[in-house]
């Protein structure tokens, strides 16, 4: 898949990588919403791979939406984008599925002076009470939201997906290294849930100094190929 992103500011890493890989376990279809979709790399991919999925996206940043509609064409992709923040998305219509790698750097932490970076990367941008009441209104009874968020929050994710009431039926927590404490957590959650939660084994990202043989694997099967360019 090629990916055109912005010469300068916020581009994909591996965490959209793994999240892809992580989505695509439970065989997504039906209507899917990539929420602060980038340049599309996550839902474009889980697109590519499960052709029973009707994708749609919502991106406020004007130069990601660019980018996003762009990637989405040269990859003949069905597409629809809500260019808009996704707090003030419109609620008609529901969803089966809704994906998202979200901002989740906390407050604590400096912040980028580059507004694009800013704004990709800082959950002062999507608060997570204001995110998962959101996501609760605009799924299904018993749909899916799977998303990435920063392993050191997961204890207020699970509070504040407890108070839309949404349960997480799979986890799984990535590390750096075998020896490394947990950098990103997976989660996977549905509204009205009645089962015990699903522990994965770790996900380990390096072996040494080399990509550990599941992130090969997930490279591999993405196959992107990123362009840097202007608009």
């Amino acid at each position: 898949m090629i990916l055109y992103q912005p010469d300068s500011g916020y581009c994909y890493n591996s965490d959209s990588l793994f999240l892809y890989d992580f989505i695509n376990s439970f065989y997504p279809k039906g209507r899917v919403l990539d929420v602060g979709a980038g340049c599309g790399i996550v839902g474009l991919l889980v697109a590519r791979d499960n052709k029973k999925v009707v994708l749609e996206a919502v991106e406020k940043q004007d130069v990601f939406q660019h980018f996003s509609k762009t990637n989405a064409r040269v990859n003949n992709i069905a597409y629809t984008l809500h260019e808009c923040d996704f707090l003030e998305l419109e609620e008609e219509n529901k969803y089966d599925y809704i994906i998202s790698n979200p901002p989740f750097y906390p407050a604590g932490v400096q912040k980028s002076q580059n507004e694009m970076l800013f704004k990709a990367r800082y959950n002062s941008n999507l608060p997570l009470k204001d995110f998962f009441k959101k996501v609760s209104r605009l799924l299904r009874p018993q749909s899916h939201f799977i998303f990435c968020y920063d392993a050191t929050q997961f204890g207020l994710v699970c509070a504040e997906l407890d108070k839309v009431k949404m349960k997480i039926v799979d986890v799984q927590f990535v590390h750096p290294k075998l020896d490394r404490s947990a950098s990103l957590v997976l989660i996977h959650a549905r509204n009205g849930s009645k089962s015990m939660v699903n522990i994965w084994p770790p996900f380990i990202s390096f072996e040494g100094n080399m990509p550990s043989e599941k992130v090969q694997k997930i490279y591999k099967k993405a196959n992107t190929q990123s362009i840097k360019c202007q608009i």
